[in-house]
This record gives structure tokens, C-alpha cells and sequence, in this order.
């Protein structure tokens, strides 16, 4: 399903912006701005962003931060990427907020703009090629409940509180549950900043402060590769299942669950992001 919106989207984006690739004799130039390079998740999308390059005839550069947290760098490295004038421009945003005033500068320089994984708070990106995580957030809920017998103790790790796919995977998430399985109590909701070291410690505190822990929620690959370490170092092996949102080849949502790793999002899917991202831009 998601892979038919997403054609779509691409095929609408074709033909409001279609023309500008072949109003330049060179080789045109995309930039895409990610939200970090720590995870296996966004090297697969830069893998399908240089697949669709390379089809459309295009040239990209994929640069991101060191970290999901660095919302400063990602501020800059959009406004060095705008500097060069760009043909159109892609954007993971780290702060759904933070990048909109330099949005309007490549707006007011008719620079096609298209977000991917996290949009932004603004009509500015011409599309924005995501995960519904909202749903996503509510499927998984779902899940841990069936897992842990609809009752009990549960705490949530976060990436962050300012991009969109934080804001929503969190909200989708704790609003199914006190919705939809009152018997069940999130503890704690903290962030990690998508950190598998820095989640690791607070799932830690998690299940020390709360004995009766039954899952945790990690609502990235930092976040949930933080609580499988954590759990691990307080010895808890098959007291809290770990849960991480994940997203299926052809859009249908999953949570992988099992006592002592997560399922690995697949990568044909984050390839397809990558792809989807770059043709809206390139088109």
C-alpha cells in the first residue's frame, strides 16, 4: 500500500517540478540532508538515494550529522548545501521546526524541496516520503500488549522530542495504550537521542526503578538496541521484552519482539525511501 502512495507521490511530484532538470546542461545537483549516518537505517537510505541518482541521471551528495542530536550541524550543512543553488533539495529534518526559515529562503529561490523519513511543521516540502507513524506507533502498542497478557508495566525510549517521526511514534504509541489497554501503565517515557549507548543507560534506570517491568518500547534502532544492551547489563534476560517500530518491504507495519534481539527493519524498504526521496527531487 505504502509502496503505491509513495509512486504516487513521485508521479505528482513529476509533473509540478518535471522541467527542471532539463532546463540545465549539466549534470543537475541534489543535495539530501539526513539526520545522521550511526545507524544501519540511513546508510540503506543512501544506498537507494544513489541508486535513483544514478537512474535519473543525477548527482547527489548524502551528508548527515554525527549524531540525531546535533541539530546545529544539520542546520548548517542545509544552509552550505543551499549556498551552492541547488536544482532541489531533500531533508530528514532532525527538528520539525528549526530548518523552516532556511525552507523559506530555497522557496523564495525556487528550490524544490521534498522531506523524507521526518517532515518538517510546513506546507514548504512539495511532498514528504515517511512511514505513517502514527499508525505504525498504535499497531505496536497493540502488539506489546498482546505480548505481555494486556496488563502490567511497560516504559517507552525515544529518539527525541523535536522531529516528527519522535513527536509521533511517542504520541501513537502512549495514546493507544491509555486508549485502547487500560490495564496497562507506561512507567516512563524517556529519550535517548536515538543513542544505543546513552538509551542503554536509561533503560538500565528503567527496569532497576520498576522491578515489575514487563516491556519496553524503543521507537528507533538506537532507542531499541539501547534497551536490548540495558537489559542485558542489569541481567534482566527474560524478564522485558524490547520492542522497535518496524516497517515491512511493501508498508505493512510490524513490531519485532523476541527476549534478546530486534528484527532488523527491512532493507529494502529504507532503500526504497532513499529512492522515493530522490526521484521527488529529481523529478
Amino acid at each position: 500500500m505504502l509502496k503505491r502512495r509513495l509512486i504516487g507521490v513521485v508521479v505528482g511530484v513529476g509533473a509540478l517540478v518535471g522541467g527542471s532538470c532539463l532546463a540545465y546542461a549539466d549534470e543537475p545537483y541534489i543535495p539530501l540532508i539526513s539526520k545522521g549516518f550511526q545507524h544501519q537505517f540511513w546508510q540503506a537510505v543512501k544506498s537507494g538515494a544513489e541508486q535513483s541518482a544514478k537512474a535519473n541521471n543525477v548527482r547527489i551528495t548524502f551528508e548527515g550529522p554525527e549524531t540525531e542530536a546535533m541539530v546545529d550541524k544539520q542546520i548548517d550543512m542545509l544552509s552550505a548545501a543551499l549556498a551552492k543553488k541547488p536544482q532541489a533539495l531533500g531533508i530528514a529534518a532532525l527538528d520539525s521546526k528549526a530548518a523552516i526559515p532556511l525552507l523559506k529562503r530555497a522557496q523564495n529561490d525556487k528550490i524544490p524541496v521534498i522531506a523524507f523519513d521526518s517532515g518538517v511543521d510546513s506546507d514548504i516540502p512539495l511532498t514528504t516520503c515517511a512511514t505513517d507513524n502514527i499508525a505504525a506507533a498504535a499497531l505496536a502498542a497493540d502488539k506489546m500488549a498482546e505480548l505481555i497478557g494486556n496488563s502490567g508495566e511497560i516504559g517507552v525510549i525515544v529518539h527525541d522530542q523535536t522531529s516528527r517521526t519522535g513527536v509521533d511514534r511517542r504520541d501513537g504509541f502512549v495514546n493507544q495504550i491509555k486508549s485502547k489497554h487500560p490495564n496497562i501503565k507506561i512507567v516512563s517515557v524517556q529519550y535517548g537521542a536515538g543513542d544505543h549507548l546513552k538509551s542503554a543507560e536509561i533503560a538500565k534506570a528503567m527496569i532497576q526503578a520498576n522491578p515489575n517491568l514487563k516491556g519496553i518500547f524503543g521507537a528507533n534502532e538506537g532507542s531499541a538496541e539501547g534497551a536490548a544492551i540495558g537489559r542485558e547489563g542489569v541481567g534482566q534476560e527474560a524478564r522485558a521484552d524490547r520492542f522497535r517500530l518496524r516497517q515491512g518491504a511493501e508498508g505493512q507495519h510490524h513490531v519485532g519482539a523476541d527476549g534478546r534481539r530486534d528484527y532488523a527493519e527491512p532493507g529494502r524498504y529504507r532503500q526504497m525511501r532513499g529512492r522515493f526521496g530522490g526521484e521527488g527531487a529529481a523529478r
